[in-house]
């Protein structure tokens, strides 16, 4: 690891460690869900479409604009609104973690969609220990309370969206330019999401904190990780790169307690310490992933966009 993969591998990890913090700022302080990501998916969009127009890449997308459309859904539209409405019902770091479980999904999709990837040995272990991580905080933490437990359901339906959106990038779009697929993807997002964020606009004028929330969460924890990331595969390969899967929900849960003042209970250390070495067991030995939030990757792939 040379200074420069060591600086982009840090910054990273912070970048897709935060989005839980300041989603929760922003739905803390009556932004809809679907509001908050459609202007997050707005920005970033324009900073990526301008710098894919500016590299002269966007060309390389033709014929390729219905898998873009789906992987933008699966990826995007959907996972967004879901985290956000999520945090609504609990906390920043336990939606961290519960997100963590994206690389079982990816193991649980793959016997479905990739016979190539059968889930055997070490990495069957692997799955069954993070899916009892996964019971063991639902159950332990969130266990009765009903708003809670919607809430810890809709983050987990954003965690298999971030797994398939990257098995239909590593089958349909492979080979394409990063910047013009995310640019053009966000693109598409922010069309799907334009009529929603029309009819749930926010209540009353958000507070300054909410906008600057908003503006961190698309320049930074959307388009300036996605460059940093792809420099991080450049200088290591995707599969170091994806160890920041296990990182950043380290990254959130330190924030959500110093900055927000959570209190996570045993079920919030017992499910992460599960839920990250399950993920690590079953995505070992795998063709190397590369992961982000919302981020592409190949199978298998460990995505991380909060």
């Amino acid at each position: 690891m040379t200074p420069r993969a060591w600086a982009a591998f840090g910054a990273v990890s912070v970048l897709w460690g935060i989005p839980y913090y300041f989603i929760k700022v922003v739905v803390d302080d009556g932004v809809p869900p679907l509001f908050l990501a459609w202007a997050r998916v707005v920005l970033a969009a324009v900073l990526l479409l301008a710098l894919a127009w500016r590299a002269g890449v966007l060309p390389s997308l033709r014929g390729h604009g219905r898998f873009i459309a789906l992987y933008a859904i699966l990826e995007i539209a959907i996972p967004f609104p879901l985290i956000g409405e999520g945090e609504r019902h609990v906390s920043s770091s336990l939606t961290a973690i519960l997100i963590a479980a994206v690389p079982l999904f990816v193991a649980l999709l793959a016997i479905r969609f990739d016979p190539s990837e059968r889930v055997t040995g070490r990495r069957l272990v692997g799955l069954l220990v993070g899916l009892l991580g996964v019971v063991a905080l639902v159950g332990i933490d969130v266990a009765g309370e009903r708003d809670e437990l919607l809430g810890a359901g809709a983050v987990l339906l954003a965690a298999l969206g971030y797994a398939a959106g990257p098995m239909l990038l590593n089958t349909k779009l492979k080979g394409l330019d990063m910047r013009a697929i995310m640019g053009a993807s966000l693109l598409v997002a922010a069309v799907v999401l334009t009529p929603f964020a029309l009819a749930d606009p926010p209540a009353s004028t958000p507070p300054t904190e909410a906008f600057l929330s908003i503006v961190v969460l698309a320049v930074l924890c959307t388009g300036a990780a996605f460059m940093l990331f792809g420099i991080l595969i450049a200088e290591v390969g995707p599969s170091r790169a994806s160890v920041i899967t296990y990182v950043a929900p380290i990254v959130a849960l330190a924030l959500g307690v110093l900055a927000l003042d959570e209190r996570p209970g045993p079920g919030s250390f017992v499910g992460l310490v599960l839920i990250v070495a399950g993920s690590w067991l079953a995505t070992r030995g795998r063709k190397a992933v590369a992961a982000a939030e919302p981020a592409p990757v190949e199978p298998p792939r460990e995505p991380t966009y909060g």
